[in-house]
């Protein structure tokens, strides 16, 4: 028995080696950006436009963000880690494969440019992007999200652009706690005040 015991955990340990390394092999599959289009036309088109650029304020652009960004908002929405009714019911269709063939097709379609619209308000925003609030611990938005606003890939998502109302509305839910999947937001928005909040999104709003 003692012999039969070593040669089956002799076989094992030559066999472990070569099954890891069979599966390390494996590349992961790349994203089938022809479904991603398709998938976006029949779930997202109607909010967030045809190509990403949502001509609905009140709606993100998703064109240009970075895809591994967009993944973890559907997946956080499909758990509801992020609550947004409208989004749970479309999250809640899609597979993770669909999550990731919608966020890179998307992603590869070109973010149109937005504008700041109140000059005072955009001196203010610039401001706190750049420099934070020192005397409420508030840092710089570009050290996270770049000076230019293209924000770091897989870690900070782009705000360049974006619309300034969304850009609102998410900053209210961070400092509101209505939204709650980003600690590190949630503890920079608590320390703004509407003013603040507002001249920043409109600021963001122009960058590019």
């Amino acid at each position: 028995m003692k012999l039969i015991a070593h040669i089956i955990f002799a076989a094992a340990a030559v066999a472990a080696p070569f099954s890891a390394f069979a599966n390390a092999a494996v590349p992961p599959a790349k994203p089938d950006l022809g479904k991603g289009e398709a998938s976006f036309g029949a779930v997202c088109v109607a909010c967030h436009g045809p190509d990403g650029n949502s001509v609905m304020p009140i709606y993100p652009k998703l064109s240009q963000q970075h895809p591994e960004y967009l993944v973890k908002q559907l997946q956080e929405f499909k758990a509801t880690k992020r609550a947004n009714p409208i989004m749970l019911g479309f999250a809640t269709m899609l597979s993770d494969e669909d999550m990731k063939n919608i966020s890179y097709w998307v992603a590869s379609k070109a973010s149109k440019p937005g504008v700041a619209k109140d000059k005072e308000l955009v001196a203010l925003g610039e401001r706190i992007y750049r420099g934070g609030i020192a005397d409420r611990q508030v840092p710089a938005c570009a050290g996270c999200h770049s000076p230019n606003g293209a924000g770091i890939p897989a870690q900070y998502p782009r705000l360049a652009g974006q619309n300034a109302e969304y850009a609102v509305l998410q900053l209210t839910a961070f400092r509101d706690g209505v939204r709650n999947n980003s600690l590190q937001m949630t503890q920079v928005a608590a320390k703004m005040n509407d003013r603040e909040i507002k001249a920043v999104a409109d600021y963001v709003a122009g960058l590019r």
